[in-house]
């Protein structure tokens, strides 16, 4: 099932609709059916190392919050 971007051309409201089969959807700001898909880009994967689970913060100013580190994030532990 597919996550969709949309933009209601009434109300100019962005938002996501997980798309089920036949569903048609309608802005949840006005309920109007018309509607313009956006493109997005897809979600990459999270992929853990071997040692556990990849950072939550892999960023250099704010430690890793994985417990023991992931031995991959460029963070200020070290780990």
């Amino acid at each position: 099932m597919p996550i969709y971007e949309y933009e209601c051309r009434d109300c100019r409201q962005r938002f996501e609709y997980l798309l089920r089969g036949d569903d048609v959807p309608t802005c949840p700001a006005c309920a109007s059916k018309n509607l313009q898909k956006q493109i997005s880009a897809p979600a990459a994967p999270q992929v853990a190392s071997p040692r556990g689970p990849a950072c939550s913060i892999p960023r250099r100013d704010r430690p890793c919050d994985t417990a023991g580190g992931c031995g991959q994030c460029p963070c200020t532990l070290g780990h």
